[in-house]
């Protein structure tokens, strides 16, 4: 099987795919940068042993990490466990898909697995929304090349700055509401949030396809609040919340030559 692990600012996304490419399983984790690598061994050990699996079943695996204390620790973890390095995903291989930036280097690792996925399923051009610590618009133009895209604050952590510095603002559930106009003040907080992430990626889509001359792209929604912010939009064509993952693991096939 192979172990897909996406390692965020705040939560670490792990995937486990079967040889058909399905996945099999999946966990998230705190993305903790203190942690050593036997502290992720043993907490890999027990996710697996929870539903049934045995590390032994893991033959290869790739991380894209934005952690590098994590990037090192998993690696080793990895290492230790395949008997061989793990892939690690960085934008300075190829992987098949043009980076028309200035500085291609620059680019997430979790970005650059995004776009790939996105191509893959949906074609060119595309625009993947990702709704993590940061709320990352990745766009690949018509020729399907990766162009770049848009860094905000994330919805949480737009919400946890808020609830901190606010006296009066107690934390509400994040979800969208049924109106703009908020008529209470949690529901006033949650058009703010919710209603306004969403409008904030309809903003910035638009503009980035009126750029490009790419109107017709399809705008795909992943991450961990992409269905709560769906709610208060129609600007996406397809959430997909695996999407991250399916692009590490296809890199790591690109570079495999298929295997």
């Amino acid at each position: 099987m192979f172990l897909a692990i996406d390692v965020g600012n705040t939560q670490s996304t792990l995937g486990l795919f079967d040889d058909e490419g399905q996945l099999a399983k999946g966990w998230r984790m705190t993305s903790n940068a203190s942690d050593t690598s036997d502290m992720l061994h043993a907490r890999l050990f027990s996710y697996f042993l929870k539903d049934g699996y045995e590390l032994a079943d893991v033959s290869a695996a790739a991380v894209a990490s934005v952690v590098p204390a994590l990037t090192r620790a998993w690696w080793r973890c990895l290492g230790d466990l395949l008997g061989r390095s793990p892939l690690l995903v960085n934008a300075t291989h190829d992987y098949g898909m043009p980076i028309d930036m200035p500085n291609p280097r620059t680019v997430g690792a979790d970005r650059i697995a995004n776009a790939i996925a996105a191509r893959n399923a949906y074609g060119s051009p595309v625009i993947v929304v990702d709704f993590g610590t940061a709320t990352n618009i990745d766009v690949v133009d018509d020729r399907g090349a990766y162009r770049g895209g848009a860094i905000s604050p994330g919805l949480m952590l737009s919400a946890n700055a808020l609830f901190s510095k606010a006296a009066k603002l107690a934390s509400i559930p994040v979800e969208a509401p049924e109106h703009a106009l908020g008529d209470t003040t949690e529901t006033a907080m949650q058009s703010g949030l919710v209603i306004g992430a969403a409008a904030q990626a309809e903003g910035l889509v638009s503009r980035m396809k009126a750029e490009l001359g790419i109107e017709q792209a399809k705008v795909i929604g992943t991450g961990g609040l992409a269905r709560t912010v769906s709610r208060a939009t129609g600007l996406f064509d397809a959430i997909d919340p695996t999407l991250t993952l399916r692009g590490i693991r296809e890199i790591w096939l690109q570079q495999h030559g298929g295997a």
